[in-house]
């Protein structure tokens, strides 16, 4: 018994020592060591496989290995996606006071599967966010969507607490059609969302529906601001900061643009990015191909000229593709075509990026022990990357704050899209956004 004993021990010892070593041994691992007690329970079955006869004690083997690995390697590593673990606060459920809460429209008719997963994604905001919603839609198709996803209680709760409204409209405009159709249909949802706002009962709209409408609708209804001739919709892209997103427009309002509309747009980009994203003095870039001053074709050379004389904000110069993403700039300004392919084409980086690492992970006990440790991060790196964690872009040069959904939003999508929407109504973006005059933006 005695000797059993002692074997046992020395398995323990010995299962201890290989776990650590194949910590050190691998880099992507340690890096993410921090994820190795929580998941025990994953690498248990696995560590049993190869512990042999120390399969009854594999559990506490390993959560003593992910311990001491923890505590032996913590000041030799660091962890990059540490503040993006920090960050993710915003979806936790917590009590908020009414005092608190603002008032969002929403068109609950906007979208390709509205108004059922618009109207869950409304309930998930005010759950996490000191929101009231105003969500505009047939009456009668709103209550049975509810009813076919189950979230009718969920909604009658909400509705007793005051914390949704539910305003009635009698006609939709589709994805389809012409913009010029806010025209012809003027109780469509999104014409009363944006009512809402333009009467003070809201102090911000959303809409995963036709964007051209919804341009149309905000400009007809809510009007320009003052010296800005073209709205832009302003996006935001992750950076390699976690915490420093890049805000990029026009990404598909203006075609064809003019160089005093890319000036424009530098000039909203600068007082949101200021407002709102707390960057003290926010560095404007113009996205172009070489970061030569006379690089680009004539769009670029005239807008640099404008860009670079003006003094009102920071501009950075040229920004080349590969430094969207790279954290040195806080916005981009380029025309409508180019930021919507760009936009498009980083909307489908995160799901590639994580194919190629699952078919580049190493196979066999390793590779599983590794997958398990990996699997949490590997999500969080999806979370970072994908469009529906952002939710929505900006309608900036309009007087209001508009949120324009991508058409294939779903719940998720539209609790971030909302995020934003209170982030700009609570900065007092407007206020500043307003202080914009004609001789100020069109100087040049």
């Amino acid at each position: 018994m005695q000797n059993e004993s002692r074997i046992k021990a020395n398995n323990r010892s010995r299962a201890i020592r290989r776990l650590v070593i194949w910590y050190r041994r691998n880099a992507a691992v340690t890096t993410l060591v921090d994820t190795a007690t929580t998941s025990a329970s994953a690498a248990g079955s696995v560590a049993g496989s190869v512990a042999g006869s120390v399969v009854s004690n594999a559990g506490s083997v390993v959560s003593n290995a992910g311990s001491i690995a923890k505590n032996t390697l913590q000041p030799l590593v660091f962890d990059p996606l540490r503040r993006l673990q920090g960050g993710e606060n915003y979806l936790e459920k917590s009590s908020i006071s009414d005092g608190d809460r603002l008032w969002i429209a929403v068109d609950g008719m906007g979208g390709d599967y509205a108004p059922g997963p618009i109207l869950e994604g409304c309930l998930e905001a005010i759950e996490r966010l000191p929101l009231k919603i105003r969500f505009v839609g047939p009456l009668e198709d709103v209550k049975t969507s509810a009813k076919e996803y189950e979230i009718d209680e969920r909604l009658d709760q909400a509705i007793t607490h005051g914390h949704i409204q539910l305003v009635s409209c009698s006609e939709v405009i589709g994805m389809d059609e012409e913009a010029t159709a806010v025209r012809k249909k003027r109780d469509a949802s999104i014409n009363v969302a944006m009512d809402l706002v333009k009467k003070g009962k809201a102090l911000a709209v959303y809409s995963a529906g036709n964007s051209g409408a919804l341009m149309a609708s905000a400009i007809f209804r809510l009007g320009r601001l003052s010296g800005i001739d073209r709205p832009a919709i302003g996006a935001l892209f992750p950076t390699k900061d976690p915490a420093q997103p890049v805000l990029v427009l026009d990404v598909g309002a203006n075609m064809d643009c003019k160089p005093t509309y890319l000036h424009q747009f530098a000039l909203l980009g600068n007082i949101y990015s200021r407002d709102v994203l707390q960057v003290e003095q926010p560095r404007i870039g113009l996205l172009n191909i070489g970061e030569e001053s006379c690089k680009g074709n004539d769009l670029s050379l005239n807008t640099y000229e404008l860009l670079s004389k003006d003094d009102s904000f920071n501009f950075k110069g040229n920004c080349e593709g590969r430094d969207v993403l790279s954290g040195e700039f806080d916005v981009v300004v380029c025309d409508g075509f180019t930021g919507n392919v760009l936009l498009k084409f980083l909307e489908s980086v995160g799901s590639v990026l994580l194919n190629v690492l699952r078919a580049e992970l190493p196979r066999g006990r390793r590779g599983k022990v590794g997958s398990a440790f990996l699997r949490s991060n590997l999500k969080r790196i999806k979370k970072r990357l994908d469009h529906a964690e952002h939710g929505g872009a900006l309608l900036l040069g309009v007087n209001g704050i508009c949120v324009i959904g991508h058409g294939s939003s779903k719940a998720l999508s539209v609790l971030s899209a909302l995020r934003i929407a209170h982030s700009a109504a609570s900065h007092g973006v407007m206020e500043d956004l307003e202080k914009l005059k004609k001789p100020l933006a069109l100087s040049n």
